[in-house]
């Protein structure tokens, strides 16, 4: 059965749902599309049940989950499948689509907790440096100055995602009324679509001054007002950042998977064992609450503690 074979009732149901995640919510366009995800597959599940989601029962829903487990999804998947799940549910009931919460009882999967992945300063310093625009100069074998526009471009996204320790939504969806290259300042859109504003770094905005002055020109499709395009003049996608954060990974550090959130986890963890204070990088990350942030004290405890094994006579 595909998501086209949904019955009608689910399918309306669910997209009731996400607009009430989107527009009342604000939750982030990736966060709602997983959320509609899970439910398309619930959908479906219970369908070939002969159920609907109105009419889903507490072991119906642990079945589903169980077949999740089965067919070798990760725990970290499940366990956001169990908080769509739950979300909804509690929203259906207090809107009076379903007489009883079927899923209020479903347990989570405790999900392993993994340090995240940390760049050395030396090592995030050679990354972000890796574009070689050439000086604004165009050389031969770039006539119509489209490399020389585009290592612009990479540089300025890296410089700004290290230096300001920005998500890759966030800089895809940049615009240019929201950077102010004087003050050293850029104002960023994140999760429940909040702004806020974050410092630039000095190499961060050299790059960005170069970027716009040199390069945007040749990228930008006309009367566009984001500031970074891909090479068919459309603003870049998350995807786009990402796939350029990986190529340039795989060449400078092979042997290491270097993603956007690397670069950010990088940022925030340079930040605390540079001796800043935790509620303030809190608030440059845009977390909610400063038990996310404090992750990143565990990755420095960790690096110093490698530091005193090796460093150490007696270690």
């Amino acid at each position: 059965m595909r998501r086209e074979d949904l019955p009608h009732p689910d399918a309306e149901l669910i997209e009731d749902f996400v607009g009430h995640l989107a527009l009342e919510r604000h939750l982030s366009e990736h966060t709602v599309s997983a959320y509609r995800r899970d439910l398309v597959q619930l959908a479906l599940f219970l369908a070939r049940q002969r159920r609907a989601l109105r009419t889903a029962t507490y072991p119906a829903l642990r079945r589903f989950l169980a077949q999740q487990a089965t067919l070798g999804y990760a725990r970290a998947s499940v366990a956001r499948r169990v908080a769509a799940v739950r979300t909804f549910y509690r929203w259906a009931a207090g809107r009076g689509v379903v007489e009883t919460d079927p899923a209020e009882l479903l347990g989570r999967p405790k999900v392993i907790s993994r340090l995240p992945s940390v760049l050395r300063p030396a090592d995030a310093a050679r990354l972000v440096e890796a574009p070689a625009p050439g000086g604004g100069r165009r050389s031969r074998r770039d006539r119509d100055g489209l490399a020389t526009a585009i290592a612009l471009r990479d540089r300025a996204v890296l410089e700004l995602m290290y230096g300001s320790g920005v998500r890759v939504a966030e800089v895809s969806g940049l615009t240019l009324d929201r950077l102010d290259l004087d003050r050293g300042r850029v104002l960023v859109t994140g999760k429940g679509s909040k702004d806020r504003e974050v410092p630039l770094s000095e190499p961060s905005a050299d790059a960005l001054e170069r970027y716009l002055r040199l390069g945007r020109g040749l990228l930008a499709a006309p009367g566009s007002g984001h500031v970074f395009f891909n090479r068919r003049k459309k603003p870049m996608s998350p995807r786009d950042i990402r796939a350029m954060v990986e190529q340039y990974g795989r060449r400078i550090l092979p042997g290491r998977r270097v993603t956007p959130h690397t670069l950010r986890h990088s940022f925030a963890t340079h930040l605390l064992e540079g001796g800043a204070d935790i509620r303030t990088v809190q608030e440059l990350l845009g977390h909610a609450s400063v038990a996310t942030t404090q992750r990143y004290t565990h990755v420095s405890r960790a690096r110093l503690f490698e530091s005193y094994r090796r460093a150490h006579p007696r270690a």
